[in-house]
């Protein structure tokens, strides 16, 4: 079934799920910068001061957040507990080169569309039974208004779900660097009013005044016009001493020697000229396994057994084993 034109309501009438003009509810709720680290290390994450402070700004501003860094240092985790730390749902929209405005907001239910025609079949023929000709029977079906292109057949994508979910929301745009500069355009638009126009139903205005983190890996510049619309914060790989925070809690039974000889280890890894330097994920990865082994430190044996835990890539690996002595020394100073 194609798509139809504009109608009546694409001028200027809502659909349900629209709010009247000003009423989009204003949900700020963290209180303080204090609260807000409180919060998020309560949701399982470790904030520095700088990033406690982007997400209280971020919530009170009720502005877009565009967090940059390395792949692997807790971006996308960053935004899980900052929607854990508002209360509010997260909804994820993963970019990839080729994703458009159409996939990022809504797409019609086809298959459905064509049941309700078949079902309604009859109907459709005692409407049209009267007209003499064509163009009279094309506008008595137009007369029963946009029967086919409802929201009972709208089904929402990420962009759309997070506008009209009916709690408040928090919109990850996850690796935007990855997507086309069209989409950057589109979410401009939507961030500015917080409204999107669906052609055939017409203009949706958000609930609720949404969060927004978007993640970039930095693989492209992103337009200077996102940039402004958003708070900016770069996350890069942690300190030790945080780096062994972390460990200590989503690792509280490895022993305390073995937390500072894989962080020790990590650091001076990513020091190396790796094509993929060891993500935080993968240092706990790392302390799980060590452990399993019931590993006290690590060793030259266990480096040599377990640097695929940690690297990716071969080059990576031979590179690592060029240097052991001094990832080793690094794993004795940690």
């Amino acid at each position: 079934m194609g798509r139809p034109g504009k109608n009546r309501r694409a001028r200027g009438e809502t659909s349900g799920w629209a709010a009247r003009p000003g009423s989009i509810t204003l949900s700020p709720v963290l209180t303080s910068v204090d609260e807000t680290s409180e919060r998020l290390s309560a949701a399982g994450y470790l904030p520095s001061r700088e990033i406690a402070t982007a997400v209280f700004l971020a919530d009170r501003l009720e502005k877009p957040i565009l967090v940059e860094g390395p792949a692997g240092v807790g971006k996308t985790e960053l935004a899980n507990a900052f929607a854990a730390a508002g209360g509010r749902a997260l909804v994820r929209l993963q970019c990839y080169e080729g994703l458009d405005d159409a996939k990022a907001l809504y797409e019609w239910e086809y298959a459905k569309q064509l049941l309700y025609t078949q079902l309604l079949a009859g109907r459709i023929g005692e409407t049209v039974r009267t007209a003499t000709t064509l163009a009279e029977a094309a506008d008595a079906i137009a007369a029963e208004g946009n029967v086919f292109f409802s929201e009972r057949f709208l089904l929402p994508r990420p962009v759309l779900r997070a506008i009209t979910s009916e709690a408040p929301a928090l919109l990850l745009v996850d690796e935007i660097d990855k997507a086309d500069p069209e989409l950057e355009a589109f979410l401009l638009e939507v961030l500015s009013d917080w409204t999107v126009t669906v052609p055939e139903i017409g203009t949706i205005r958000a609930r609720h005044v949404p969060r927004v983190v978007l993640t970039s890996n930095a693989s492209r510049d992103l337009s200077d016009a996102l940039k402004r619309r958003c708070l900016h914060l770069f996350i890069d790989f942690p300190s030790r001493e945080r780096e062994l925070a972390i460990v200590r809690a989503r690792v509280p039974d490895a022993a305390e020697a073995l937390a500072r000889s894989v962080v020790g280890a990590v650091a001076k890894l990513r020091t190396l000229d790796l094509k993929k330097p060891p993500s935080i994920s993968e240092t706990l990865d790392w302390v799980r396994a060590l452990a399993v082994l019931n590993a006290e430190r690590l060793d030259p044996a266990l480096l040599d057994d377990t640097l695929g835990l940690v690297l990716k890539y071969e080059a990576d690996v031979a590179r690592a084993r060029e240097r052991r002595g001094e990832v080793l020394a690094a794993a004795q100073l940690g």
